[in-house]
């Protein structure tokens, strides 16, 4: 079905928008990175920091933000009206995505090659990060010549690794059921060491600290080159995780899909910070975006950890107010939806297959693994309408198992009513996702509008 709803007057709009998403998702390799990238808009939009560990002293119409371990972030807009009667709008995602994670005694020398030694965070599609060019980043903690500690973000750009495949005459089976072992198949290779003897046993190989070229060396050199102001003596701790240096980009005839690392959030996480940057000042808007929800959210900088808790506390002053603002409030939790995949539909309930780029994705599930209900869903269908936004809706196959997001976490929580969306997309915790281009422009007008306060979205009840 032919979409109307793009013409001359937005499509040039749209242009832009995805060309400054492609440019946040190219910047932001790790959580870290997207948190301080987010900053940057934040605070070329007039949003002050705040600090967690000093009092707040909040004025009406002013924007904030505040970061808690440095890859979750808490940015609002403090409404003029009263915070009890207008509740607080909020938007949920995450800053993390699946990921290979370099091990703290990484180093792995073996037939004269130096590996390195990672652990799979979260859900990881491993098959596609064989043959990828593959960089380095993510948050080190280094002392100074003066004994301080301190720390910093690291990003080698360039492409330093690889994790070749097995050569399909070394394994006849390959296509038909070659399985990967995520200790011994997937340590990226960085280098040929050089030796003057070679190795006749397995003995070197257990040495892997007696390298020449430790892991550490290679970060502390590449911090002296990033940053020429910082005063580095030794490297005490990293969190380091390896990505696709491949760009994000248009893909397809007529360049209808957006394909990139890590859509699967970041995508959310900007489009929410771009609707948060536009909202009014009449009442008290909130993004949040969390780090861990790839790994279950428990932590202190993850959904189910107290963060967002502790902020509305302050927001609201007492227990009392909190518990009469949260029920005034709504949260929207933006994760990435399945879309139908043309090659594999029977995956998908016949009635319930998003397509790409025909709106945003209202997620529902019985059991509670998506926090929709029919009045959170009914709220956001009434805002999608009045900016011309299609929406649709995803409910797994009834005989397969479904997956989260926040959304349930923070419901849990902070007792919020919730919706679960998302837009579509194919190949969700690969190396290289596939999302739609319109669909980022239909996910920013409609949060846009969720944003505007001059529109209401309370449910009256009747009572029989």
């Amino acid at each position: 079905m032919p979409d109307n709803r793009f013409n001359n007057d937005n499509s040039a709009e749209l242009e832009h928008f995805n060309q400054e998403l492609f440019q946040f998702l190219n910047a932001s390799p790790t959580p870290f990175h997207a948190v301080q990238n987010q900053i940057k808009l934040l605070q070329s939009n007039g949003f002050e920091c705040l600090s967690e560990s000093e009092a707040w002293s909040l004025i009406p119409g002013k924007r904030y933000y505040v970061v808690r371990n440095g890859a979750s972030i808490i940015a609002f807009v403090y409404g003029q009206q009263n915070i009890l009667e207008t509740g607080v709008r909020m938007l949920g995602a995450h800053t993390d995505s699946p990921c290979l994670k370099v091990k703290p005694n990484a180093e792995i020398v073996s037939q004269s090659y130096l590996k390195l030694g990672v652990e799979v965070y979260g859900g990881v599609l491993l098959n596609p990060w064989f043959d990828r060019d593959l960089s380095l980043a993510g948050r080190v903690v280094y002392r100074d010549s003066q004994k301080n500690i301190k720390s910093c973000l690291l990003n080698f750009e360039r492409p330093i690794a690889s994790i070749p495949s097995l050569a399909i005459h070394l394994d006849r089976e390959a296509n038909n059921s070659r399985s990967i072992n995520s200790q011994t198949d997937i340590p990226p290779v960085l280098m040929l060491i050089e030796n003057d003897e070679p190795e006749k046993s397995s003995e070197k190989n257990s040495k892997n600290n007696q390298v020449e070229v430790t892991l550490k060396e290679l970060i502390k050199r590449q911090v002296m080159n990033q940053y020429l102001d910082i005063d580095i003596n030794d490297v005490l701790d990293y969190e380091l995780s390896f990505y696709d240096t491949q760009n994000a980009a248009y893909v397809g005839l007529n360049e209808d899909f957006i394909a990139s690392s890590r859509l699967d959030n970041l995508l959310s996480c900007f489009v929410g910070t771009q609707a948060l940057m536009r909202a009014d000042n009449q009442g008290t808007s909130l993004l949040i975006c969390s780090d861990h929800e790839e790994v279950g959210s428990a932590s202190t900088a993850g959904a189910q950890g107290p963060f967002l808790k502790s902020v509305l506390e302050r927001l609201a002053g007492t227990s009392e107010s909190l518990t009469r603002m949260i029920d005034q409030s709504m949260l929207i939790s933006a994760d990435n939806a399945h879309g139908i995949h043309p090659n594999f539909s029977d995956k998908h309930d016949a009635n319930h297959g998003p397509i790409i780029n025909q709106g945003p994705v209202i997620k529902v599930n019985a059991n509670q693994r998506y926090a929709s209900s029919s009045e959170t869903a009914a709220i956001f269908k009434a805002l999608a309408e009045e900016v011309n936004v299609p929406v649709q809706s995803f409910v797994v196959r009834t005989d397969m198992g479904c997956g989260s997001t926040i959304g349930p976490i923070t419901a849990t929580e902070i007792g919020v009513k919730t919706l679960d969306i998302g837009v579509p997309t194919f190949a969700m915790h690969s190396i290289r996702e596939l999302g739609g281009k319109k669909d980022t422009w239909y996910l920013f007008t409609v949060l846009q509008k969720f944003f505007d306060f001059s529109h209401k979205i309370t449910i009256t009840e009747k009572n029989n």
